[in-house]
Parts: C-alpha cells; structure tokens; sequence
C-alpha cells in the first residue's frame, strides 16, 4: 500500500506534470507526422467488444440428501448453456464457430448473463477548449470523447492499449486454448434458505480473474475482453462465439466462488452495508485517499485523488430522487457498460466515419437504455409515482459524467466533429491532464513498439472520457492491420441482460456507421447542437426520445419512424458492403428490431415493473429490488431481452 501512496504522490506533483506535457507533446508531433504520411493506413476493417458487469451473491441450493461431504464438483455447465442459450438447451448463436476468440490487448470486456434531479446537459459554465465551443453549449459542448482502456473500470478501466492495463492475468492473449475454470471450493460460509436470497451486490474474490474476467474499478466490478477480428462474415462468428464462451467461462469462474456475473447496467439491490456507505467508505495515507471499495491499482487511486481535488474534496452527485456528495469517484462503478470497436483502414476517411457516428449517438442510446433506477436505498422519502415520471432512462450517462467532470473542461461529454485526422491527436493534447505517470515509474524495458513509443501520450488518452473516441494503435490483425490503425470507440450504450442483445448491438453499430460512410448519406448536415440534444434526450426518455435525424433526401425530421427505417436499413447496407449474408444479418439484428417494433427497452421494462409493484402497495425500495430480481430471472429465462414482452 505504501508503494501505491508514492506513486499516487509522484503522479500528482507538479514536476510529473511537467514531464509528462513535455513527452506528450513530442509524442503527439511523431504520431501526426505518421498519419499525414499514411502510417496508419490498413487493409480493411475490424471489430471488437468490450463488456462491463458487475458481481451479486448467489442464489444459494439446499444440498441434496445424498450429496457427500467435500464434494468439489464444478457448477452444472449444463445449466449454464441453458442460462446464456435462453433455457432451450442451445446457444444463443447456434451457428457461431466453435473455437473463442482470444482477449485482445486492450479489447472489449464481456460479460456473463444473468428534487427534480439535475438535467443531463453539461454544465455550461466551463471554458471549451475549441474555439467555437463558447457560442454553442459551453463545457458541455467541447469536443471528442472515450473512456480509458481496459483494466479499469467500468468507465474508467483502462483501454485495452493503454499502457497501465495490465491488471488482469499474465499471459492474457496468448494462444492457450480454452481457458481452464478451477473446481468449486467447499463453502465454508453458512447456508443460507434460497427465501432469503436478495441479490445483493456482492466483492469478487481475486480468484475469479484468473479465468477470463478482469479487474475494473470496483471490487464488485468484472470485465472480458474479445479480441479483434477482420469485420466480415467470419470475423462476426468468431467475435460472436467468443462473448458466448468467454462469458460462460467468467460466469463459471465466478459462480465457483458464490458469486453471479450479471449482464446488466446499473446495480440496484445494495450490498449488506448500504449502498452509500459502500461507495463512501475510505483512509487517507499520507493525504492520499484510499477508497475501500476501489481496486487499490496505482491508476484509479491517481485519478480518484486527482478529480477530489479538482472538485474541492467531494464531488456532487444529483439525479431525478436523489441529491448527494460522495468523497470518491467510486460511485462511478454504478455503472456498466458495452463498447463496440470499429476499426476504419483509409486514415483520410477517418473524419467522415467519426462525424457520422456522432449523429447516431442518440437513436442507438434510446434503443439500449437500460439504467433507470439507482441503488434501492439512495432514495430517501421519494413518492414511487413521481420517481417513475421523472427518473432518466440511462442514469449511467449522469453518474459517469458527474463523477469525474471536477475540472475546468468536463471531460465526458459528446465529441465535436473532426475536420482532419490529425485532430485526434490534438484534442488528447488540449485535453486537461489527469494523474499524469512515466513509463519508467512501471516498465524499465526498452521502447521498442509503437505503443512504448507512445506511452505517456496513450495514458492521457486513457483518461479522455469523450462518449465517442479515437483509438490511435491497437492490437495487430494478420492481413487486416499492424500496430499503427485507428479506430473508433463506441462509449454510451449499457450493458444488456442477454450475449444476442450485446452482440446485436455491436453489430448493429458498426454496420450502421459503416453503412452511412459506404451511402455517403448526408445525416452529417445534421447540425452538431441537435445530435447532442439527441443523446441527452436519448439518456433521459430512453424509447420516447425526441431524436432529431437527416433522412438519404437531406430533409430534417424527429419521425421516429423514419429515424429508424434508416437506421435499420443503412446498418444493413453496412452489413452488406462487408460481405455478411442476409441470413446472419438478420440473426444479428432481429432482437435489436424486436424491440423497437415493440417500443420497449429494459429500462421502460424495469419502470412498468416498478409501477406494477407500486400498484400493489410495495414501497419504491421493495419495488425496485423486486423489479432487479425479476430481471435476474428473465436473463436466465430467455434467450434476447424482446422475448420478455
């Protein structure tokens, strides 16, 4: 610990700003130079995924009369087939390849099954770094945006190139098969009757990312990575078959240790302490604070000690029922999320690509919502009715932007458009610099690939928290790219209860953002302002969205419906220039479509549900904990979220 409180220490004094500016700079100039030269041109498109759970206690099983004393079976993998294939003894991609895709690099994480509140709109108060920022919204109009890389957290885990991602398990990504899933421990905790079972959240021991979880912001938080694949028709089965397995093995793993992944985007059944209490309780060291509840890894200390500052010691939380202040970034970990990866290989085309997938933001984040409610007990004295009228869809846009917007220049927010390529580079430049490290402070070895050539600047983009972001670098694809690609960093869409949903999504997004550019669709004449109006409205009314969209003839509407006919259909284009047949196109998106023709998300789905609940004398905390059982249940009942309804 005293180590973690040196570095924490070193990363926030002044001469390790300085230094670090200093390294960024020179290693922006090389990378700018790289892509004017076509450096960072490939041979075509990849795709990846990364998904974010969170950990609930087990429901407990009474043993069996004739169940012997330490037996050390695994979990019935039967069972768990059932759970991720929707019950019917299949998976839920039947067709996919049988052997997984390996974690990448800095890949996607995947996951196993199973007042009046403040606006969403960032604060206009701070000062834009883009010229044109001050006119149009203020701090919340600046420009780009992602999340850190994978390893640390939900939102700030650490990209999966980032430099300070190594907190999962040696060896990760290399070629060794199916990975192993120990057997399960004899419990020595007492037995618990399955009546008294509540779904609580719930630490993940250390063992549990020795499968193919990894560590993220929380103790109670996990993630899988998929590595990255050629975006065609195999590329599609392999990344399809490697959420099913890697989740399967995660969810094995944990379940080994009374413990259950879920596929979800907020928890909301709070652990035995409280949910407050958990997310607030810390020790300071040496002015260092150390939350109790954070995976004590050198980077999330940094930045959690870097945003308390910036926010005077304690960072405001406010959101429709609940007004508060917490003295960490933890509460943060709320949230999880999926991040589909898309790779463009024409570096000149980059701009069109990120332009366009700015301007989808808003009907794809109303069609995943899925985080209405917060932790049952941060509501205090709140009217049931009044929360349902007024709760935002997606409260994991709020909780991430507030946790760690505490400097002058909200770092989460919706990107600007790019007007060259180049600009990906300068925004992480001007971006204000949070828990600045030195390579060497963790690695002595000789900077020998791009991405130790790049270090210091691959860090602070790691903490360039935009919900849409440029990836300089990445993971080699043999006859698709080397080291030196770009690629776009879908960040706003939830977690969702089932592996169809998430790769529906995934597909969904990258076919639709493909199929814009391939049309060359004018949607990029939507004005700047009105997608960012889309998303938050998206993030706060979820299904009901008033979503501002420019139709294949350039004429503005908000007709829901012809929002999404071309959303549908230009993903299909998408689908279709990368050569995936109509068949499989349509097992990809028939759950997303489902759903929309049925005008329902999980998060409209936990709202009627807590009404329901409402309506038969529940009180709002029994209501939304029942409401989270109920969704517990539906994800091992079914096979897609549209099969609930």
């Amino acid at each position: 610990m005293d180590d973690i409180v040196d570095l924490v220490c070193r990363s926030l004094a002044d001469e390790t700003d300085a230094e670090f500016a200093e390294r960024v700079d020179e290693q922006a100039a090389r990378l700018r130079e790289a892509i004017a030269t076509g450096a960072f041109d490939n041979e075509g498109f990849s795709v990846g995924l990364e998904i974010e759970t969170y950990a609930i206690d087990s429901v407990p099983e009474p043993p069996s009369d004739d169940e012997s004393e330490g037996d050390d079976e695994g979990p019935d993998e039967a069972a768990l087939d059932d759970e991720l294939g929707g019950g019917d003894g299949g998976s839920a991609w039947d067709g996919s390849l049988e052997s997984a895709a390996e974690p990448p690099d800095g890949g996607a994480s995947l996951e196993p099954d199973s007042g009046t509140g403040a606006s969403l709109e960032p604060d206009d108060g701070g000062a834009s770094l883009e010229p044109d920022d001050r006119s149009d919204a203020g701090a919340g109009a600046a420009d780009d945006g992602g999340e850190p890389g994978t390893g640390e957290g939900p939102s700030l885990d650490v990209d999966p190139d980032s430099p300070l991602a190594a907190d999962g398990p040696e060896g990760q990504g290399e070629d060794e098969g199916e990975p192993a899933v120990e057997a399960r421990a004899d419990a020595d905790e007492p037995y618990m009757d399955p009546e008294e079972w509540a779904g609580r959240l719930t630490r993940l021991p250390d063992v549990v990312f020795e499968g193919e979880a990894n560590k993220e912001l929380g103790l109670h938080n996990a993630e899988i990575n998929t590595e990255p694949n050629g975006f065609d028709e195999t590329g599609l089965e392999v990344q399809t078959t490697a959420v099913e397995m890697q989740t399967k093995q995660a969810r094995q793993q944990a379940s080994n240790h009374n413990c259950e992944l879920v596929l979800d985007a907020m928890w909301t059944v709070p652990p035995e302490e409280g949910s407050e209490t958990y997310l607030s309780t810390h020790e300071e060291r040496e002015g260092v604070v150390l939350a109790e509840n954070m995976r004590q890894a050198p980077r999330y200390v940094a930045l959690d000690n870097e945003a308390l500052s910036r926010a005077g010691g304690e960072i405001p939380f406010s959101v429709p029922g609940y007004e508060g202040s917490f003295p960490t970034i933890l509460f943060e970990s709320l949230t999880s999320s999926i991040q589909p990866h898309l790779q463009i290989p024409d570096s000149d085309a980059f701009p069109a690509y990120y332009n366009a997938a700015i301007r989808t933001l808003g009907p794809l984040l109303a069609l995943a919502a899925n985080s209405p409610f917060l932790p049952a007990d941060m509501y205090d004295d709140v009217d049931g009715e009044w929360l349902c009228d007024r709760t935002h869809h997606e409260l994991r846009v709020a909780a991430f932007e507030q946790s760690v917007n505490t400097s002058a220049n909200p770092k989460v927010r919706v990107p600007r458009d790019l007007d060259a390529t180049a600009d990906v580079v300068d925004r992480v430049v001007e971006d204000d610099t949070f828990a600045p490290f030195l390579r060497e402070w963790l690695e002595d070895s000789p900077r020998d690939s791009l991405a130790d050539d790049v270090w210091e600047f691959d860090h602070k983009r790691g903490t360039y928290w935009r919900w849409l972001r440029c990836v300089v670098g990445g993971t080699p694809l043999d006859g698709v790219s080397d080291e030196r690609s770009l690629r776009i960093e879908y960040r706003p869409l939830p977690t969702q209860p089932h592996v169809a949903d998430i790769v529906g999504f995934q597909v969904l997004t990258v076919g639709l953002v493909r199929g814009l550019v391939a049309a060359d669709h004018p949607l990029a004449e939507l004005p700047w302002q009105e997608a960012r109006r889309s998303f938050y409205a998206a993030a706060e009314d979820g299904p009901d969205a008033d979503l501002s969209w420019v139709t294949v003839h350039g004429e503005r509407t908000t007709d829901r419906e012809v929002v999404y006919d071309e959303v549908f259909r230009f993903a299909r284009e998408g689908l279709d220039a990368q050569g995936i047949p109509e068949h499989q196109v349509e097992e990809y998106l028939a759950p997303i479509e489902r759903r929309y023709e049925a005008g329902e998300t999980p998060s409209s789905w936990k709202v009627g549900r807590v009404r329901e609940y409402l309506d038969e004398g529940r009180d709002l905390g029994d209501a939304i904990e029942e409401t989270q059982r109920d969704y517990f249940e539906r994800s091992r009942e079914h096979r897609a979220f549209a099969d609930w309804l």
